[in-house]
Order: structure tokens, then sequence, then C-alpha cells
């Protein structure tokens, strides 16, 4: 059991306690398309530690609601968690966050140790991502020129006649 499981564990295991508020970038995929989107706020729970099954659980606000998510600690569509500051906590679980809003909500600061967990082949992803980007827009821009060049044509044929005329008289 323990050989099957350990072909899908990271090697580059972030280090997130409780406390911490950090930017967990995830692969998103809408369709066939996939692209990156970041989750910012406080990490209220971590459970399980660092094994296959370990989670953390993020809180951030969001326009006045608290959107809370859980992230598994080897999930291979996370490429990369930022922790940007700590804070000083006495306990495991900060469940009790929920009810607290604006001033109430603060926590003392520990430090602002910016630390970056990446995955290994995450900037090959990163740039692949935006290499299809790219490719994407170019076709859409080479489509959209055509598109009007058509259109021009059609109005060249249509008024031609007239604009002939019109040059002719003055």
């Amino acid at each position: 059991m323990e050989k099957v499981l350990k072909k899908y564990l990271k090697k580059n295991v972030p280090d997130i306690r409780t406390g911490d508020t950090v930017k967990v970038s995830i692969i998103v995929k809408e369709g066939a398309k996939e692209r990156i989107q970041a989750f910012e706020g406080l990490v209220i729970a971590t459970k399980h530690g660092s094994t296959l099954d370990g989670t953390f659980t993020v809180r951030k606000e969001s326009f006045g609601i608290g959107v809370e998510r859980v992230f598994p600690l080897h999930s291979p569509r996370i490429v990369k968690v930022e922790r940007i500051k700590q804070s000083k906590i006495r306990r495991s679980k900060l469940y009790y966050m929920r009810e607290l809003s604006g001033k109430n909500a603060r926590l003392k600061e520990l430090n602002r140790d910016n630390k970056i967990w990446e995955e290994k082949g995450a900037e090959e992803e990163l740039a692949k991502i935006e290499s299809e980007k790219a490719a994407e827009a170019e076709a859409h821009a080479a489509a959209k020129a055509a598109e009007e060049a058509e259109l021009a044509a059609k109005v060249e044929a249509v008024a031609g006649d007239r604009v002939v005329e019109k040059e002719e008289k003055e």
C-alpha cells in the first residue's frame, strides 16, 4: 500500500502552520482551457500533518462574505504555495475567526518571511499555459482581421459603383 501511495507524495511539501497568511496558486480547468488562480487567506486549520491525506483550510473575506477552501497538501493541482506572513497564535484550530470581522479578526504578526514552495515542473506548466494563451490570442486576432477584410470587400463590392460616380461628379 505504501509503495502505491508514495508515488503521489510531493517532494517539496510546504511547511504550512495555522495562523499563516498564504497565497495558494491552483490550476483551474474550465472546459478545454487551463489557467492559474490564486487564493489568498488565513490558514485556520491543518489536519493529518504532511501525510498523503494531509489538508489545510484557508479562509478569506470576499465582498464581506467569508470563503473557506480546503486544499489537499499533495494535490497535483497546487502549483505554488507562498507564505506571506506568520501570526502568533495559541490554538491549533482558529475556527473562532469565523465569527470575527474587521479589527477584531486581526492577529498579532510574528514575522514576514516570504517563503515559496513550488512544484518541480511548475515553471514549465506556467510557460505552457502562457504560450497556449498567446497562441489562442494570435489565432483570434488573425480570425478577426480576416473577418474585417471580408467585410471590407463586401462593402466595396456593394458600394463600389456609387463611390466611383461621386468621384467623377467632383
